[in-house]
């Protein structure tokens, strides 16, 4: 199937999964590398007591700080 062909159909509301090879799929910059970083223990707890109130990971909400915070300071 043409990309045109692709597009048009999935513009149209058809489903394509059954077009997609899934298999193959890759996120794009979805290697991950981990990073130490030393936290002043109020900063954990109060990362911990979020994530608890959100029912997440603490990892979750830093993760999701950072992007936010990335995402404002990439606009200036």
């Amino acid at each position: 199937m043409k990309a045109q062909e692709f597009d048009q159909k999935f513009d149209d509301g058809e489903d394509m999964i059954s077009a997609l090879d899934l298999a193959q799929a890759k996120r794009p910059n979805a290697a991950q590398k981990t990073v130490s970083i030393e936290l002043p223990v109020w900063m954990i707890e109060l990362i911990d007591r979020e994530a608890s109130n959100l029912g997440v990971t603490p990892q979750s909400i830093i993760k999701t700080s950072l992007v936010e915070h990335l995402a404002i300071n990439s606009h200036s």
